[in-house]
């Protein structure tokens, strides 16, 4: 297993996969490094993209797993990797987010997430917002 911040050269990789953003985006979260991109036995399986919310909070805005690998460990390898990323940058906390009619807010409370607010957009359910202060990591 490869957990690596993506490349230049990864853009059109990540963008076969990716439609949340444009590639102009993308060149951009490339170059600011926040991708991460996730690698088993040489092959891509997954990634994990974030920026600042409020410029100075790292938020996560998307972790994908793709489908044959997922239930193994690997999004919560990223999300480590990520989260010892933020602290070694010295970042106190992070925030992700949730749909509430998906799955992935188990995931993240699971991994220490705690509820911190949530957000409700038009004919959307209700988005959970996630919480987690990095000096209380394990491990």
């Amino acid at each position: 297993m490869e957990i690596r911040y993506a490349k230049p050269c990864d853009i059109d990789l990540i963008s076969e996969y990716d439609e949340h953003v444009s590639k102009d985006e993308m060149k951009n979260a490339i170059a600011m490094k926040r991708i991460i991109l996730l690698f088993i036995d040489g092959e891509f399986e997954g990634w994990l993209r974030f920026n600042l919310f409020w410029d100075n909070i790292p938020f996560m805005n998307l972790l994908f797993i793709l489908e044959e690998q997922r239930g193994k460990g690997y999004g919560k390898k990223l999300v480590e990797f990520w989260e010892r990323e933020m602290a070694e940058q010295g970042f106190r906390f992070v925030l992700t987010s949730s749909l509430s009619d998906e799955e992935g807010q188990f995931f993240y409370r699971k991994l220490g997430y705690t509820d911190r607010g949530a957000l409700v957009l038009p004919d959307e359910p209700l988005e959970i917002i996630f919480y987690k202060n990095l000096f209380e990591i394990n491990g």
